[in-house]
């Protein structure tokens, strides 16, 4: 695979990953408590394409000035440490499930709101930010972007066809195997570019 094909897929399965259990997929289930589905994944969508559209932004400006060898190397180690961040979990403080249940505006401006300030510095943000320096800026974008809306339009349903009931720590076990996975994979390619 090359070009937009490889960075839509790998970096729609990466950030698919990464949402599963994180604090932005407990908003969704939340909000999706208060709001009909369609407006909070529009909400989410709007929220999602603005952060990723900026993260890869940046990415694309650091893999312009860095070698390719050291990106891989770098985000392989970033990878190792998003699945330690996984395991580690989220989850909302009452603060930020009171502001999800409690407000007043339409729901897609709330959700786009919240989801975009949820996003900024959040463990999604950085990984599309670390796919940007390897892949192109499009198909990453795309892709984190679907990706995203797609694992948390899976917890919407599945939490409101289970009643919130998800096996919390299959998902977290299962994203940080897949993460370590990931960031092995990167490290050992950049270990063959050096050498």
């Amino acid at each position: 695979m090359e070009g937009f094909l490889a960075a839509l897929v790998v970096s729609f399965g990466v950030i698919f990953v990464a949402e599963l259990g994180d604090k932005s997929q407990l908003m969704a289930l939340t909000f999706a408590t208060r709001f009909k589905p369609i407006p909070v994944l529009i909400g989410i969508t709007v929220a999602t394409a603005v952060v990723h559209l900026a993260s890869v932004a940046i990415g694309s400006g650091l893999g312009a000035v860095l070698p390719t060898e050291w990106i891989s190397l770098v985000a392989g180690v970033a990878f190792l440490g998003f699945g330690a961040w996984t395991l580690r979990g989220d989850k909302l403080t009452e603060e930020e499930k009171r502001k999800a249940e409690k407000t007043s505006k339409t729901a897609i401006v709330a959700v786009s709101v919240a989801f975009f300030l949820a996003e900024l510095g959040d463990k999604t943000m950085l990984a599309t930010i670390t796919l940007a320096t390897k892949y192109g800026w499009f198909g990453t974008w795309l892709g984190s972007t679907i990706g995203m809306v797609a694992a948390d339009a899976l917890a919407i349903l599945v939490g409101r066809m289970l009643g919130r009931r998800l096996p919390e720590k299959t998902i977290k076990y299962g994203a940080a195997v897949l993460f370590a996975i990931s960031g092995l994979w990167l490290i050992l390619e950049a270990v063959n570019e050096l050498t």
